[in-house]
């Protein structure tokens, strides 16, 4: 299932804790948040490089709280900048099983490197869901020449 639904993906980068996909492989949500598929059946989220420009220079993330249940498109955390506040929305369903504990301490660490920091994972509710969901997000190159532009 996991190959069908991202992709071949022999590319890799790395992370402070893990090695990620790649960004060509995430999905986005219009509301730019990038959803990533992981190995370990769990979906990993953050924010494109888009919002994170901007926002400006990140000074707070206001997670939301493990076993939290959520929808997709449902606001569920608060990222603050010198510049405004902005919600980051659910891009699939499920519940919040991590929270990345490395952004409480250094938030600018989503400016630096939007694609190589997740805020939280989701474990979905269901393959089903998880399939419909990933299907209603964009492609890096539709993400840039759309709602990312």
């Amino acid at each position: 299932m996991y190959e069908q639904l991202v992709g071949e993906t022999g590319h890799k980068m790395l992370s402070k804790d893990k090695t990620m996909n790649h960004q060509d492989t995430f999905k986005f949500a219009e509301t730019h948040e990038w959803a990533d598929l992981e190995n370990d059946g769990l979906v990993w989220v953050g924010i494109s490089n888009h919002a994170q420009e901007a926002l400006g220079d990140v000074m707070f993330f206001q997670a939301p709280k493990l076993s939290q249940q959520v929808k997709q498109g449902e606001a569920i955390a608060v990222i603050e900048s010198v510049k405004a506040a902005s919600d980051i929305h659910a891009p699939v369903s499920g519940e919040i099983v991590a929270l990345n504990e490395e952004i409480d301490a250094s938030p600018e660490l989503i400016n630096e490197k939007p694609y190589g920091v997740w805020l939280f994972k989701i474990k979905p509710t269901s393959d089903d869901s998880l399939a419909t969901a990933l299907s209603q997000l964009l492609t890096l190159e539709k993400h840039n020449a759309g709602p990312g532009a």
